[in-house]
Parts: structure tokens; C-alpha cells; sequence
């Protein structure tokens, strides 16, 4: 196999005409990569991400095989289809909440999404918006408009974009609220199989999603979180600078960071984590 690529969380190996896509245990905040990995984190993010893709029948995905990989990358690679990626990260929100409630309060609107005055840090927005970013190679990813993406990609496939990305996260965010599990807000990411809008990279996990416990859900404050919101705010907490080389992560922050993925792993799937396949 070739290593062809190595992304922030994951890496890319062509296998023959498939590719493996393995997920680490690197935890990434502000597109940084701290320097302290999380135990099991990218099998949990694997396993997550394969349930979800069992779940929505009715969007092509890239999955070839969860299971026909090499033994080292057992529970956290899957083997995928090639796809030419689109160069749009596709964000859907359903509350207000981490940059979109900075955006909120400096113009009263999200990529261009006016929204009601007064609405508080956490509230539920009147229906789930489409808040499309940059997809940078290097550096943050920027917030962009639904007519910028539609000047990049066409109209067709802009709103292609919008309306997947705002399914997957409507039908998922209505599964997890079943389990418990207020999702916030979630990016997906799209590319092309052929002629073929396809879901890539991961769905609905604990990196690519807000995850609340809905029993202690209260607008006008922070929530408390399943997912690397954690992290983000211990890292901000030292003083850093988000930019690189990050802070080490304590062992105490590393153990509860890593409950959390557990912890949304399970109330999502109704499964109990019995740890990395060997």
C-alpha cells in the first residue's frame, strides 16, 4: 500500500483500485494538531462513522468494506471509494452556537443566513440553516455564503449540497434526540463518484458534530458536551494562541476526553463500546 496522504485526523492509503481510510488517535482543535493523541479515539470515530453510514440508506456514501482491511487498521480504517472531493465544507446548525454565535452577534446573521434578533448562546434556531466554509489545505477554513458556493460549484450542485447536508443532519439530529443527544451543529463532506454526489470522509461523530445531553440543555450559556468541544475549551483555557505547535494535554483531560467519545459512541448506537478490534 502507498501512503498518499495524511490529514489532520486521518490517513489515506491506495490499496488497487480502492483506497483505506484510516482514522488516528490525533485530536485536532483551531486545525491544529495537539501533540498528545486520544486513546481508541479513531476507532470510536470509525465506529460511529460506519453506523451512521448503515443508517442513511438513501445517500450514496464512499464505503467499499468496514471489515475487508488489513489487521493493523482493524476498527479504524474502512476501505472507500476514490472521490474528486468537493471543495466545500458543508456545515448544517440547528442552535447557536461556537463561531456562528460570534458571526450572530457581530451582523445578526450566519454565512449570510439572517436570523431572529436576541437569540442566546445555545438556543435552537427556527429551522436548521446551511453555513457552508472554506475547505483549506492549510491554515483555518473560512465562512462563506450559499451564493459563494453556488459561484464556485453552480447552482445545481450548490443546492444539492444544502439539501443533503441539511437531511443527514435533520434525520440524524431527530435519531440522536431520541437517545438523549441534542446535535448542535455538523460538517459533512461531499465528492464525486463518477457523475455521483457522494458522502465522504466521516458522518456525525464526535470531531465532526456538537453533541448536548438534552436533559441539561439551557440557552444562555455554554453546554456541557460529548465531543472535542472539550478539548477546545481546556486548550483555550491555558492561553494558547490556537496557533501551532499546541499545548501538551494533561492525563486527566485525555481520560475524560476519551469518556466522552465513549459516552456519545454509545447513547448514539445503543451500543457498548467494547474497545479496538484486535
Amino acid at each position: 500500500m502507498k501512503h498518499v496522504h495524511a490529514g489532520k485526523v486521518r490517513d489515506l492509503y491506495e490499496d488497487g483500485d480502492t483506497l483505506l481510510l484510516v482514522a488516528s488517535d490525533r485530536v485536532s482543535v483551531y486545525d491544529v494538531v495537539l501533540p498528545t493523541p486520544i486513546p481508541d479515539k479513531g476507532a470510536l470515530l470509525t465506529q460511529l462513522s460506519n453506523w451512521w453510514f448503515e443508517y442513511f440508506t438513501d445517500v450514496p456514501d464512499h464505503v467499499v468494506s468496514a471489515t475487508d482491511v488489513p489487521a493493523e487498521f482493524a476498527g479504524r480504517g474502512i476501505r472507500v471509494k476514490p472521490l474528486k472531493m468537493v471543495q466545500v465544507e458543508c456545515i448544517a446548525r440547528g442552535y447557536l452556537t461556537g463561531s456562528g454565535l460570534v458571526e450572530y452577534r457581530r451582523t445578526g446573521s450566519v454565512s449570510g443566513v439572517a436570523l431572529p434578533p436576541g437569540l442566546r448562546e445555545g438556543d435552537q434556531l427556527p429551522e436548521p440553516i446551511f453555513t457552508p466554509t472554506t475547505k483549506a489545505s492549510e491554515g483555518h477554513d473560512e465562512p462563506i455564503t450559499f451564493a459563494d458556493v453556488v459561484n464556485q460549484e453552480g447552482r445545481e450542485v450548490a443546492e444539492r449540497l444544502r439539501e443533503l447536508t441539511l437531511h443527514l443532519y435533520t434525520r440524524g439530529a431527530a435519531h440522536a434526540a431520541e437517545r438523549g443527544v441534542i446535535v448542535a451543529d455538523t460538517k459533512v463532506e461531499f465528492g464525486w463518484d463518477g457523475d455521483v454526489l457522494t458522502l465522504g470522509d466521516e458522518v456525525l461523530t464526535s470531531d465532526s458534530s456538537r453533541f448536548w445531553p438534552a436533559d441539561e440543555w439551557e440557552p444562555g450559556r455554554a453546554q456541557r458536551s460529548f465531543d472535542k468541544q472539550f478539548v477546545r475549551d481546556w486548550s483555550t483555557s491555558t492561553g494558547w494562541n490556537k496557533e501551532a505547535p499546541g499545548p501538551e494535554i494533561p492525563a486527566d483531560v485525555v481520560a475524560a476526553t476519551r469518556e466522552k467519545y465513549v459516552e456519545a459512541y454509545e447513547l448514539i448506537t445503543g451500543r457498548t463500546w467494547a474497545g479496538v478490534p484486535r
